[in-house]
């Protein structure tokens, strides 16, 4: 049987392949506050801003490529039974040939509704554009499928039952400041392998038991790779 291998990802998984940061230097916290684009207030005070940044976000997700990173992960699939869990809102795990993949913050390529029923249906978007009139079937209008600041985290519950499982548990690049999400470090079971890929020398909330590979996400997973196929 093969080892459950969970990856945790977050956004220095993607900022090589182009895709900005939010909390980094230069990132796009320092050009939007998130009281401007990522809160129920937010969208309820301007939905055509709201719409218009993630338009953009979702027009650089289309526009990137997925990394060798992410190719390396899809790549164990055959030697281990991988469940990637990601806090990134794009799509690159699945692009780059990933096969089960949970977006705890939800996924830019679709839309949901913005009505009282908007964890039951998402939409596909064609291209990159939502559109202020496009509405789902109810009449209410089309919001970006992201989980905001001050909303619940659907899928945490099976998030910390996937991470229970897990022989081998990797978080890569996240800066571990993001709850629910970070706590899932705190559901790894006794006697899993355990590894955090950042090339930051420190990060507050990682166990002990962690072995850290400082690198970036590229040259983490590629170490990290050459470790797990040659045990």
């Amino acid at each position: 049987m093969k080892k459950k291998l969970i990856i945790f990802s977050g956004a220095g998984m993607s900022a090589e392949s182009g895709i900005k940061t939010f909390r980094d230097h230069n990132g796009l916290w320092e050009e939007f506050s998130i009281e401007e684009v990522a809160t129920p207030e937010a969208w309820r005070a301007n939905p055509d801003l709201v719409t218009t940044f993630y338009n953009e976000r979702r027009k650089n997700v289309i526009e990137s490529h997925p990394n060798e990173g992410h190719l390396l992960i899809a790549q164990l699939e055959p030697h281990f039974d991988v469940q990637v869990i990601t806090q990134n809102i794009d799509d690159l795990h699945e692009r780059a040939g990933s096969t089960n993949v949970l977006h705890l913050h939800g996924n830019i390529r679709y839309a949901k509704s913005s009505g009282p029923n908007q964890e039951k249906a998402y939409y596909p978007i064609d291209g990159w554009e939502i559109a202020a009139q496009d509405c789902c079937p109810e009449g209410y209008r089309l919001r970006p499928h992201v989980v905001w600041f001050g909303e619940d985290v659907p899928m945490i519950s099976q998030a910390i039952e996937m991470v229970q499982t897990a022989d081998i548990f990797v978080v890569i690049g996240t800066s571990l400041l993001v709850y629910p999400a970070a706590n899932l470090v705190h559901y790894v079971p006794q006697g899993c392998e355990a590894f955090l890929i950042d090339p930051n020398l420190e990060i507050s909330g990682v166990p002990n038991n962690f072995q850290c590979i400082h690198e970036t996400a590229v040259h983490g997973v590629q170490k990290l790779y050459e470790r797990l196929i040659s045990s």
